[in-house]
């Protein structure tokens, strides 16, 4: 059963968590032969390219009860959707601009009864409220997405890490994050997983300075 890999890097799941995971495989199945939510080539990867890829910010650090997460640029919904299921008292706003992707979002949602998911189609710019940590699976440019998460993110911070952005990017990082001038931690998920894909994935920190 290919959920299996995530109860192997995730021991301590529960058995709903576990059956959750293994539910995600077959409602994104059923989606992906109506609308083309994940690429079709790579969808017998599903597990590995999509969930454990998105569970990759668990391996970094974990959030409290309570904590509140932004996924931006969500898609079909990752990161989002598979770290909720991994903490289901943090909540997370997934939100994308393209209508279909959403609807998908809010059907799997409803379909596992994620209650600590709101998804919705919308532009980061025009949202208002403010989060511990910003996630998203590297939808454009940190010189980019960095202006969207400006007055989005909390001054106190009560988890391990101090509040900031999370992105998940492959390849090379350090000229991309020179543009934006701020500091940064970079790790590597091929320290975490041992399947290939992993090997130029990572986890990008982005500790959040100017919280005005």
């Amino acid at each position: 059963m290919p959920a299996e890999i995530i109860k192997h890097y995730f021991p301590k799941i529960t058995d709903h968590q576990y059956s959750q995971f293994e539910r995600l495989g077959e409602l994104y199945g059923d989606w992906n032969s109506k609308i083309n939510v994940i690429s079709r080539k790579d969808f017998d990867q599903f597990y590995v390219r999509h969930v454990l890829h998105s569970l990759g910010i668990a391996k970094v650090t974990s959030f409290q009860p309570g904590t509140k997460i932004l996924d931006i640029g969500t898609g079909g919904g990752f990161p989002g959707v598979p770290l909720a299921i991994l903490f289901p008292d943090t909540h997370f706003h997934l939100v994308d601009s393209i209508g279909k992707k959403i609807t998908v979002v809010k059907d799997v949602a409803k379909s596992l009864k994620l209650s600590n998911v709101e998804a919705q189609q919308t532009r980061a710019e025009s949202l208002v409220r403010k989060y511990d940590f910003v996630v998203s699976r590297a939808v454009t440019r940190m010189a980019n997405f960095y202006p969207w998460v400006k007055g989005k993110i909390k001054r106190e911070d009560f988890n391990e890490f101090q509040n900031g952005i999370l992105y998940l990017k492959g390849g090379e990082v350090d000229e991309e994050m020179e543009e934006i001038g701020k500091s940064y931690v970079t790790y590597h998920l091929e320290d975490y997983f041992k399947e290939d894909f992993f090997e130029t994935k990572k986890v990008v920190y982005v500790p959040w300075e100017d919280k005005r």
